[in-house]
């Protein structure tokens, strides 16, 4: 997967170019509306409530347009606030957040090891049994290099009639190329970049690079437009994360890839023992206090 990112699971995501000059700052939680709790209505008299049978995880699956099956894509996350607006920017409380990353990681483990006991192959020419994720990936041709003069015109335009050709004969190779970018609106943008310098800690952060491509922020539009214009294809599509809230995108992304790929859900943690360790008989290690520690301050 490519992050720019891009991300892949054999396939490229990039975050978007807002993004591609600067990481995003720590951003802090507000409080999250309660949601309403309905209670369950009693069985009715002479009538035993039938128990419900847990129903097994299912694969993800996709629907005729190639897209993910949506009743099996809300199966893998909770829901968020039933008044969020179209658009609309929540954050998310930090102990909601941490509780849905531990599920998602154990279930991007789970795809791990189905993708290698598949001997499935994930993004940029991955040997059997491999996921890669790419950062940018080849896709800075048509961002920073385009706007900073990186490139010349001929490069660039040969990028853009190469670069779909090259992703169709991955997905004909058998890759699953996955293509995601990282949206940033240009308030959030601005926020970061005045947080960077009120906090010391990351105003090491604004590098020259950055504070240009502040005063580019219209050539950096044009060019990821440009870009999505060639290379959002049908095989290989470019799927769009808005990032203005990092936690929410995080979780919205993971989510996504898992909907994408089909793996066991269900597949059991594998049985390892521990062998005992071996000790050297008539080894006698050196004193401690031959070694120079680091003062316990605290």
């Amino acid at each position: 997967m490519t992050l720019d990112s891009a991300t892949s699971y054999g396939r490229s995501v990039p975050l978007n170019q807002d993004d591609v000059t600067q990481e995003p700052v720590d951003e802090l939680d507000d409080q999250e509306l309660a949601s309403k709790a309905t209670e369950a209505k009693p069985p009715k008299a002479g009538k035993r409530a039938k128990p419900k049978s847990a129903k097994k995880p299912r694969s993800p699956k996709k629907s005729k347009s190639g897209q993910p099956d949506v009743e099996v894509l809300h199966s893998l996350v909770a829901p968020l606030e039933e008044d969020q607006k179209p658009g609309e920017v929540r954050k998310i409380l930090r102990e909601k957040y941490e509780k849905e990353l531990r599920r998602l990681h154990i279930e991007l483990v789970k795809l791990q090891r189905t993708i290698v006991n598949d001997g499935l192959k994930v993004v940029v020419l991955p040997a059997a049994g491999e996921m890669v994720l790419l950062d940018r990936s080849w896709y800075n041709r048509a961002g920073v290099e385009r706007v900073m003069g990186f490139c010349t015109d001929d490069q660039y335009k040969e990028f853009l009639r190469s670069c779909p050709e090259f992703e169709r004969m991955l997905v004909r190779s058998g890759i699953r190329l996955i293509k995601y970018w990282f949206s940033v609106s240009e308030r959030e943008q601005e926020r970061r970049f005045r947080a960077r310098l009120l906090d010391p800690t990351k105003r090491w952060k604004l590098s020259p690079m950055d504070l240009e491509s502040r005063v580019r922020w219209v050539e950096y539009s044009k060019a990821k437009d440009m870009m999505f214009r060639y290379t959002d294809i049908k095989q290989a599509p470019w799927y769009v994360v808005r990032s203005d809230n990092k936690k929410r995108a995080r979780l919205n992304c993971i989510t996504h890839l898992l909907s994408m790929l089909p793996y066991d859900r269900e597949m059991p943690p594998p049985n390892i023992e521990l062998p005992p360790r071996t000790r050297e008989i008539g080894y006698i290690r050196p004193p401690m206090d031959d070694q120079t520690f680091v003062p316990e301050v605290f």
